[in-house]
């Protein structure tokens, strides 16, 4: 996916890693209906995507993103039937199963606002940096909506717990830099002049490692919030003995035997 040329974002690659930001700077990066397609579109393509190993989703113009655009997608809304509602808003969720399931990482390096969708965009993602100026705020309330979107009602909670999780769906306000790093939303702040190369430096750590093991260690994070703890331990056992079938579990072995440090080809 090197090659990649999308219409509505932008993209570049980094090595293995994919850079990705949205290019709306003079909105703060509103989401569109063209937009969450493709973006949706592409981290379902990302499963297949052997020269991508992990994905950074960066700021653009100082914001992060700005959510549904009031006039493109806000707007149109009001006019549709319940069916093209629902297709729109399962569209929307697909975005969040298809980040979940890409099978690469995803830093999400938060600068200015990340509220509405942007903030499920960072949600969804596996690692979160931010600014100390960045503002996240799930504010569907404020519109007239609930708070259950995009899978918001079940991945908040486990980020920043249940009482967090339901004040700011119920409130909408605004969750500020240092409450988010407090919290665990983001997982440290970092100033606006090294966001980015913060966010690629670890992306590059990542890709360095076990890729092939990544993805098994990002399948199940995910899927083991709906299992009993006796499912779990046997879904990593089944898990773990696979990589230990990969060469890289046994480039580890030789180079540890060798006192050297081991280089690892993601197979």
């Amino acid at each position: 996916m090197a090659g990649l040329e999308p219409k509505h974002f932008l993209w570049r690659m980094e090595g293995r890693v994919a850079v990705v930001r949205l290019d709306r700077p003079e909105r703060k990066n509103p989401l569109t209906f063209a937009s969450y397609a493709e973006l949706r579109d592409t981290f379902r393509n990302l499963v297949y995507a052997e020269d991508v190993d992990a994905v950074v989703l960066l700021p653009n113009g100082g914001n992060f993103c700005s959510g549904g655009d009031v006039h493109d997608i806000i707007g149109p809304l009001i006019g549709m039937e319940m069916k093209e509602l629902l297709a729109f808003t399962r569209m929307t969720g697909d975005l969040v199963k298809a980040m979940l399931n890409c099978g690469k990482p995803i830093i999400a390096a938060v600068d200015g606002v990340a509220v509405g969708a942007g903030a499920i965009l960072a949600m969804a993602s596996d690692i979160r940096l931010a600014t100390p100026e960045a503002k996240s705020a799930f504010l569907f309330t404020r519109v007239g909506l609930a708070g259950c979107d995009m899978g918001a009602c079940a991945i908040l909670p486990r980020i920043i717990g249940q009482g967090r999780a339901a004040e700011l769906l119920y409130t909408g306000r605004t969750m500020s830099a240092e409450e988010g790093e407090r919290w665990g939303f983001y997982n440290r702040l970092v100033s606006a002049d090294k966001l980015e190369a913060e966010a690629l430096d670890l992306a590059a750590r990542i890709v360095s490692g076990p890729t092939f093991a990544h993805g098994i260690t990002k399948t199940q994070l995910n899927q083991e919030w709906s299992m009993s703890l006796d499912q779990a331990i046997e879904a990593e056992a089944q898990a773990q003995a696979i990589c230990m079938q990969t060469r890289d579990f046994e480039r580890a072995y030789r180079a540890f035997v060798a006192k050297q440090k081991p280089v690892f080809e993601g197979d």
